[in-house]
Parts: C-alpha cells; sequence; structure tokens
C-alpha cells in the first residue's frame, strides 16, 4: 500500500469523525492490513533474540550445537513483535522493543529483507544451548514472489532479489547441526489479509440496524470453497517437500533433524467476548476490531478451523516419519484482541508495559490499524492482527517445551494459570503444551 490519507492522529489507527465520513471505496483503502509482567525487570531479558554463534567450521549435519530454524509467514517471522499491548494516548507505554525491532542483519543495522519484520522476541531463540535462526519473511506465501516487496516463499528460487526459504535454509544447514525446522505458511495463501479488509470495511460502512457481514460475501467465501482449500493444501505439502529436500540435499537424514508444523492461534474472541460494543465505532476507533459479532464468530467456526485443517491435512500428506506438530489454535484464549479482562493501558490503569501484572492484562494481539498511522508514525498497518511482544514470547515457550531438551513432541497450546498470567524466569508467558488436540 502507498497511498497516504491525511490524519489527524498518526500515531493511533483511530477514525477522527463519528460519522461515517469515507466512501466505501476510500475505507478500502484506509483499512488496507497485511497478514499478527510479575517483575518488570525480568521482561527485557527475552526481548532481545540472542546474537547467533557462528557455526564452527567443523558443524553441520549432526555435529555441533543444535539449531532451531523457522520458516513461514508474520505469524512466525515476529510480526508485531515489538508492541507489548497497546495505548491509543502514547505508543512509548507499549514500546517493549523500540524502533530496530525488526532488524536482523549481521550488524544489527537493517533488516537483511525489507519488511520481512524478523523480530528479536520472534519464537526461533529458544535458547538453553540451542541456537535459533528465523528465516520467515512477514507477507509470504508458499511461493516465492518478486512484487514490489520480495517476498522469499518456501522454496529454491534464487535470482537478483534474493532467495527462497528452501534454498536458504539449505545453506545454513551444511554448516549448522540443525534438528528442528518449524514451518507456519499458508494464511497468505488463503489471502487472509484481503479478508480482514472486507470485514472491517463492511463493519464501518454499515449501520447496526442493516449490518453487511464480510463472512457471506462471494470474494471472501471463494478463498474457503472445496476446491481452494484442496489446492491450498497441495501448496503447503509441496512447501513441506521443499524443507524436507533442502536437508536432504544438506546431507540429513529424516533421523536427524524434525519437521514441526506449526497453526494459527485465534486473534480474535467470538462476538459475545468483545469488550466493545457492536453499536457506534469504539470496537475500530478505541479497540482496533472493528468486526461484527457474526464475521467474529465464523472466523473463529470456519475460517481458522479451514486453515488449519489444511496445514495439519499437509503435515500428514507429505508422509515423512520425522513430522511433529505444534497447536496454537487456543494460544491466546483470554489475552486476544478486543478480549474482555484484558484492555489498553490507559483502560487497566497500568502506566507501561514494563508495569507488574501487565502481561496478564493487555493483549497479546496487535490491534488492526490503517494507513493513517503511517507517516510519522511508528506503527505498521502490517503489524495489524499479529502475535505482538507477549504473544511472541508466548510461542516460544510453546516451541521450547515443543523442542523438549532435543526429542520434539506434538502438542496444543494454551495459557498457564489463564486470569492470572505469570511469566517465567527467562521473560516469557508461561504457557502449558497439552495433548494434540
Amino acid at each position: 500500500m502507498t497511498t497516504h490519507l491525511p490524519s489527524p492522529d498518526r500515531s493511533t489507527h483511530r477514525l477522527s469523525s463519528s460519522r461515517r465520513p469515507f466512501t466505501r471505496r476510500a475505507l478500502a483503502l484506509l483499512v488496507s492490513t497485511c497478514l499478527a509482567a510479575t517483575v518488570a525487570a525480568a521482561a527485557p531479558a527475552a526481548a532481545a533474540a540472542p546474537a547467533a554463534a557462528a557455526p564452527l567450521p567443523a558443524d553441520g549435519p549432526g555435529v555441533g550445537t543444535p539449531w532451531v530454524v523457522t520458516l513461514g509467514d508474520s505469524y512466525i517471522s515476529g510480526e508485531a513483535g515489538r508492541w507489548a499491548g497497546a495505548s491509543n494516548s502514547d505508543s512509548d507505554r507499549a514500546d517493549a522493543l523500540g524502533p530496530t525491532a525488526y532488524f536482523d542483519n549481521a550488524g544489527g543495522t537493517g533488516e537483511t529483507i525489507p519488511r520481512c519484520h524478523r523480530a528479536s522476541s520472534a519464537e526461533a531463540y529458544i535458547g538453553g544451548g540451542v541456537e535459533g535462526l528465523n528465516l520467515a519473511c512477514s507477507g509470504a506465501t508458499t511461493a516465492t514472489s518478486t512484487g514490489s516487496n520480495f517476498k522469499p516463499g518456501i522454496d529454491f528460487y534464487e535470482g537478483s532479489a534474493g532467495k527462497g526459504q528452501a534454498r536458504m535454509l539449505q545453506e545454513a544447514a551444511a554448516t549448522r547441526n540443525v534438528r528442528m525446522v518449524v514451518v507456519s505458511i499458508g494464511g497468505n495463501d488463503f489471502e487472509f489479509a484481503s479478508v480482514v479488509q472486507s470485514c472491517v470495511v463492511n463493519f464501518l460502512t454499515s449501520p447496526t440496524w442493516w449490518k453487511n457481514y464480510c463472512h457471506d460475501d462471494s470474494s471472501v467465501r471463494a478463498n474457503f470453497t472445496p476446491s481452494n482449500v484442496a489446492a491450498v493444501r497441495a501448496r503447503v505439502v509441496g512447501a513441506l517437500d521443499n524443507v524436507a529436500t533442502a536437508m536432504s540435499n544438506a546431507g540429513y537424514d529424516t533421523g536427524q533433524w524434525t519437521l514441526v508444523v506449526q497453526t494459527y492461534p485465534s486473534p480474535v474472541p467470538n462476538g459475545s467476548g468483545i469488550r466493545y460494543s457492536e453499536s457506534g465505532y469504539t470496537r475500530q476507533s478505541t479497540g482496533g476490531c472493528g468486526l461484527w459479532n457474526q464475521d467474529a464468530d465464523w472466523a473463529n467456526s470456519t475460517v481458522l478451523p479451514t486453515i488449519n485443517g489444511a496445514l495439519l491435512g499437509a503435515a500428514a500428506d507429505v508422509g515423512l516419519p520425522n513430522v511433529r506438530t505444534l497447536d496454537m489454535t487456543h494460544a491466546f484464549d483470554g489475552k486476544r484482541l478486543c478480549e474482555r479482562g484484558v484492555g489498553l493501558y490507559e483502560e487497566i490503569g497500568l502506566p507501561s508495559w514494563q508495569s507488574a501484572g501487565a502481561v496478564d492484562r493487555t493483549e497479546w494481539v496487535n490491534q488492526i490499524r490503517t494507513v493513517s498511522t503511517i507517516g510519522d508514525s511508528p506503527y505498521y498497518v502490517q503489524e495489524s492482527l499479529h502475535p505482538s511482544y507477549w504473544g511472541q514470547l508466548a510461542m516460544r515457550n510453546c516451541l521450547r517445551q515443543v523442542w523438549n531438551a532435543g526429542s520434539p513432541r506434538s502438542g496444543s497450546c494454551t495459557v498457564g494459570n489463564l486470569g492470572a498470567a505469570k511469566l517465567t524466569p527467562s521473560g516469557e508467558p508461561s504457557m502449558v503444551l497439552g495433548p494434540l488436540e
């Protein structure tokens, strides 16, 4: 999105009028989205990704320090991992990582690939003697895209713009002891960003007494037809096959590494669990969750199960003996965007993300923002509806449990001590890895 629209407030996503001052066309541009502490002193220690140790010359398949590599899209790259909760009055209150949050090049001076947003809070860095390498990229699909912003897919592309994630994995694994590869991909193949855009535009352009839902729009429903679901599932199988090929080409047999297929978390509660009324504009102007109740219900009952079902099906279809599954479906339940029981800093009466109890009382999913937040604002539109700082660290805690001291296992992850979420000594939300649902 390159259209810059004027805004009286560039620091938040809020619309400036209580009326509906925009046409549907203007709102479609405006709402474009990209697919998302008990002791304050403990949290900063978990924020920074440890500097990756240079592999020793003798390191390689089965030899040397173990590595975890993450591949996929924004939900595993670390998109929105800068922000711990949200505030409409002062972005500094939620700014856990600062403007260098996505700097991942060797010198820490910028991004290796612009707008991949590989946050230092991303889940790849589980620590404990295990090195992490994050090759995921916000906006990626299963196949590489060389448009205005290069987006490496999980393939072997190589060109002037860059390399595909499978090729990057193959090259990295040749000189590292890669023990676990974690893949989260498919959401963008289902056009998730355009679905969110349609839902928010419909919310903002229809009155309470004549709601225009997105779940019955033909353009939205087309993404979830049986034929399209089957097509995306097949593309995910191809991506997983590429991962296996990359590891084989790097000299690994299936007994030397584990492939973990990770599903997506629910980012918003059902309509009845949203703390803002359907009437008026508070859901979007304050909460950043402009969805009608029925559309929020449909997102949880249809969209998420369909996308995650395609991933789980692909994990089975690929037919590898070393596949595990990390189900994130309910990982943020109780801490989702606009959910009852959590709130903005000004709503819950805490001064900042470093305040004791912030992890339990703030949201773990970033607000849906608009192009009015770009320019001199610290926010990116593409951060919308992604796991924020707490969410990223929660997923890291889940992944460490999947690693299981080097004997990877499957499981479903949920918030530990729900209603009184706590931080571990390393500064992450305490999570529970239960049986795979």
